[in-house]
C-alpha cells in the first residue's frame, strides 16, 4: 500500500507540482526542496525527430526511424530559481548550485563542504548519475573545430541556461567543460590513470577524465548538490519471465540484450546476426519485439538507458560489464582482443543529427598512446573513457578508429536493451 500510495503522490507531483516549503516563521530559511525520494528520470528535452544525417518529419509506426526519443516525451525538467543562487528541480527532488566554479578534483568534496550557497551547509559533490539529470539534448557542439578556444556560432551548451550558468573556458579548447562527479572509474582508462566519470556540458558527453586535470586545464568545473540522496538509486526487481522493473524509476526492461538467443530468430533480416546493429535497426528491433507477452517495447532515450548503469562494476574491477548481474550482457571481443561488453544505442540523437548517444557497459576503445597523446607515435588500442561513459556514434557507415585526441572508436553497430513504460 506503501508504494502504491508513493506512486500516486509522485504521479500529482509530477502533473500539478507541490508547494516548495511550508510556511515558516521569518527566522527559518525556506528549504525549496520536494518531498521526492526516488529516482525520477528527466527527458532529454528532444523534440525533433531525425533520420541518419538530418532533420525530418516526425515519422508514424511502420515507417523508418519511428520510435526515437522525441516520440517518447518523458518528464519535462521543471526547475525553480529559489533567487538565492540556487535552483530547485522539481522532478528529482534535488536542488542545485546555479553558478559553476573551478577547482581542482582533489579540492572538490572540502569545497562542498565548506560551501554556504543559498545559506545551506549540507552541499555536496553530486554522483555523475546526479549530474546526468541536468543534461539536456537541445544542446550542440557546434560545427567548429573542437581544438579551438573559440566557440562556434551553432554552439549551444547541454544545459538549460535560462537557469543555470555557464562558461566556456578562457584558455585551451571551449570543448573543455567537464564537470566534477564524485564517481570514480573502477578500471584502468588512458594507461594506468586513476579517472573520475566528469560530465562534459559543452560536448554533451561522459567520460573518464585523470584527477590531475585535463589537455587544457588542472582545473575542473563544478557545480554542487543537495537534497534526494537517494537519487541515482536503482530498486532491481527480477519479475521472472525475463523481465526487470526497476522500482526506483518505474520502468521494465528486457534482461536479456539483443545478442541473447532469445532473440536469434528475429535478426536475420538485419546486417549482422550476433545482435548488433545500426541505429535505425535498433529503432526497427525495439519497435517491433515481442518478448515476455508485451509487445510495447521500445528503445530507451540516454538517460533511461544511463539509469541502469552500476558505478560499482568494470570489467576490469569485477570481470563484468557496468550493471547489475539481475540482466544478461552479450559478451564480445573488442579492438584489443580483451574479452569485453558492448556499448548500447539509445533513442537520442545528437543534433545535428549524423550521430546518436550511445552507453558503454564495457570498455569505450580508442587508438592512443598514453605516454605520447599529443602525437600518437605509438597508438595501441586501450580503454580510452571508461565502462559507464556516454560517447556517440555514427547512426550508418563503416566501423572506424582514430577520432579526436583519443582516438575514438566508432564501431556504428551497438547493442539493444529493450525498455517499456509498464
Amino acid at each position: 500500500m506503501t508504494s502504491i500510495l508513493h506512486a500516486l503522490y509522485l504521479t500529482a507531483f509530477l502533473l500539478f507540482g507541490f508547494p516548495s516549503c511550508d510556511d515558516v516563521d521569518s527566522g527559518t530559511i525556506h528549504d525549496n526542496l520536494p518531498d521526492i525520494s526516488g529516482y525520477p528520470i528527466v527527458s532529454t528535452n528532444q523534440t525533433k525527430c531525425f533520420n541518419d544525417y538530418h532533420e525530418i518529419a516526425a515519422p508514424v509506426p511502420g515507417e523508418p526511424f519511428y520510435g526515437q526519443d522525441a516520440q517518447y516525451p518523458g518528464n519535462l525538467s521543471r526547475y525553480l530559481d529559489n533567487g538565492d543562487s540556487t535552483i530547485t528541480d522539481r522532478v528529482t527532488g534535488l536542488m542545485w548550485e546555479q553558478a559553476q566554479s573551478k577547482m581542482l578534483w582533489k579540492d572538490a568534496e572540502s569545497n562542498a563542504a565548506n560551501a554556504g550557497t543559498g545559506g545551506y551547509s549540507d552541499w555536496r559533490v553530486p554522483t555523475i548519475k546526479e549530474l546526468y539529470s541536468l543534461i539536456d539534448f537541445t544542446g550542440n557542439q557546434g560545427t567548429g573545430d573542437p581544438s579551438s578556444l573559440t566557440p562556434p556560432p551553432d554552439a549551444k551548451p547541454f544545459i538549460n541556461t535560462d537557469y543555470f550558468a555557464f562558461e566556456y573556458p578562457s584558455a585551451g579548447r571551449y570543448i573543455d567543460v567537464q564537470m566534477i562527479s564524485k564517481t570514480t572509474y573502477l578500471g584502468t582508462a588512458i594507461g594506468n590513470e586513476e579517472t573520475f566519470f566528469g560530465l562534459n556540458l559543452a560536448d554533451g558527453r561522459i567520460k573518464a577524465y585523470p584527477h590531475r586535470g585535463n589537455l587544457s586545464s588542472p582545473e575542473f568545473a563544478a557545480r554542487f548538490v543537495r537534497g534526494n540522496e537517494n537519487y541515482g538509486i536503482n530498486s532491481f526487481q527480477d519479475n521472472g519471465d525475463g523481465t526487470i522493473t526497476d522500482l526506483a524509476t518505474g520502468l521494465m526492461w528486457c534482461k536479456y540484450d539483443s545478442g541473447d538467443e532469445t532473440f536469434a530468430g528475429t535478426l536475420s533480416g538485419y546486417s549482422y546476426t550476433d545482435g548488433s546493429m545500426n541505429w535505425e535497426e535498433a529503432l526497427h528491433f525495439s519497435e517491433n519485439a515481442t518478448f515476455a507477452g508485451y509487445g510495447d517495447w521500445r528503445l530507451p532515450d540516454a538517460k533511461e538507458l544511463h539509469s541502469i548503469l552500476d558505478y560499482s562494476r568494470s570489467p576490469d574491477a569485477t570481470d563484468s560489464p557496468a550493471i547489475d548481474p539481475v540482466f544478461e550482457t552479450t559478451g564480445i571481443t573488442n579492438e584489443a582482443g580483451e574479452e569485453d561488453f558492448p556499448a548500447f544505442w539509445s533513442s537520442t540523437t545528437f543534433e545535428p543529427g549524423r550521430d546518436a548517444v550511445i552507453i558503454f557497459f564495457g570498455r569505450a576503445m580508442g587508438y592512443f598512446d598514453p605516454y605520447d597523446p599529443m602525437h600518437n607515435s605509438h597508438p595501441i588500442f586501450l580503454d580510452v573513457h571508461g565502462a559507464g561513459c556516454q560517447r556517440t556514434d555514427p547512426k550508418s557507415g563503416t566501423p572506424d578508429y582514430g577520432h579526436g585526441p583519443q582516438g575514438d572508436v566508432r564501431r556504428v553497430y551497438n547493442y539493444v536493451r529493450l525498455v517499456r513504460n509498464p
